[in-house]
C-alpha cells in the first residue's frame, strides 16, 4: 500500500499497529498518554520495537464511554501528530477516530490513514477520507460504544458482519475511496458477545478471502476474561496468544498494546515459518 507521500505500508507479512491513546479514560490504563512528549517517546519506542503503524485515538472507545466533541479530540491528538512526523517522517500514521472533522485535521496534518469504529456511517467521513486519498479502516460495530453491548442478536455473527463489511467498502469506492486503500476490521468486542468474538476469530479466514487486508484489534479486550478470568492489566499473555493465532493466520494488521513483546514473538515466527505457511482450510 503506497500513499500519496511516498510513504509504503507493506502487507505482504502480518504487521504490528501500536495503540497509542492520548485519552484519560481508554479501558487498558498502559495506554492511555496524555503529556504529548511523554507520547512522543513512545510512538518513537513503538516504531523501534516493530510497530509498522502508530494508531492514535483521542476518545475511548470502551463500552460507555463518554463522547468527547471533535474540538477536544484535535487538541489532544494534532501535537502528538505533528510531532511524530517531525522526527519520523517515514512513519504511517493511524488516527482512531469517527468524527469528520477531527479526520480532516489530522489528514492535513501528516496521517496517512483513518480508523473508524462506525464503519464509515458518515457520508462527511466517506468524503475526507477520499478527498485525501487516504487509507481507512472499515470496522464493524452496531450502535455506539454506550449502547453497543446491548445490541448482539445476530443469527449469524460471521456472515452478517462479513456481509456488512463488504457493503460498506463497495459503497465507499463508489464515493471515490481507493479500493487499495481499505482495510476491513471485524470489530472484535464491538457489540459482540464473548462468544460471538472468538466465533469471529475462528473464522477470520472467511475474512481474509473477501478481498480487502484485514485488520482485528484483540490486544487485553474484556471477551478475554470470559475464558481466563484475567483482569485487563493480566491479558499480556492471552493477547500473545491470540496474535500469534492470528499471525498463522496471515491476518495482514495485528492491532496491540503493547508492541516490543509482539515484536520480539513476530521476528521468531517469520525466522521459524519463513514461507508464510499458514493454517488454511
Amino acid at each position: 500500500m503506497t500513499f500519496e507521500n511516498g510513504r509504503v505500508l507493506d502487507l505482504s507479512e502480518p504487521r504490528i499497529m501500536g495503540i497509542l491513546n492520548i485519552t484519560p479514560d481508554s479501558f487498558f490504563p498502559g495506554s492511555r498518554f496524555l503529556d504529548i512528549p511523554v507520547a512522543l517517546d513512545k510512538a518513537l519506542e513503538m516504531l523501534e520495537n516493530g510497530a509498522a503503524i502508530i494508531d492514535i485515538g483521542g476518545e475511548s472507545s470502551r463500552p460507555g464511554a463518554e463522547k468527547v466533541e471533535s474540538k477536544e479530540e484535535i487538541a489532544r491528538v494534532l501535537p502528538l501528530i505533528k510531532q511524530l512526523r517531525s522526527k519520523r517522517p517515514d512513519a504511517v500514521i493511524s488516527v482512531d477516530t469517527y468524527n469528520s472533522e477531527t479526520a480532516s485535521a489530522a489528514l492535513s496534518e501528516g496521517a496517512d490513514m483513518i480508523n473508524d469504529i462506525t464503519g464509515l456511517r458518515s457520508m462527511k467521513m466517506i468524503e475526507a477520507v477520499s478527498e485525501n486519498h487516504a487509507a481507512v479502516v472499515i470496522m464493524h460495530m452496531r450502535g455506539d460504544p454506550s449502547t453497543m453491548s446491548r445490541m448482539t442478536d445476530y443469527r449469524d455473527v460471521v456472515g452478517e458482519v462479513s456481509s456488512w463489511l463488504l457493503e460498506r467498502a463497495r459503497r465507499a469506492i463508489d464515493f471515490g475511496v481507493d479500493p487499495d486503500r481499505i482495510i476491513l476490521d471485524p470489530g472484535v468486542g464491538f457489540a459482540k458477545s464473548a462468544e460471538q468474538s472468538i466465533e469471529i476469530l475462528k473464522n477470520i479466514e472467511k475474512f481474509k478471502k473477501m478481498g480487502f487486508p484485514v485488520l482485528v484489534g484483540h490486544s487485553r479486550k474484556s471477551f478475554i476474561s470470559k475464558i481466563t478470568g484475567t483482569p485487563v492489566e493480566e491479558r499480556l499473555e492471552e493477547t500473545i496468544s491470540i496474535s500469534t493465532y492470528l499471525y498463522l493466520k496471515k491476518v495482514n494488521i495485528i492491532r496491540v498494546h503493547d508492541v516490543q513483546e509482539h515484536g520480539r514473538i513476530f521476528g521468531i515466527l517469520k525466522t521459524l515459518n519463513p514461507c508464510g505457511e499458514y493454517w488454511g482450510e
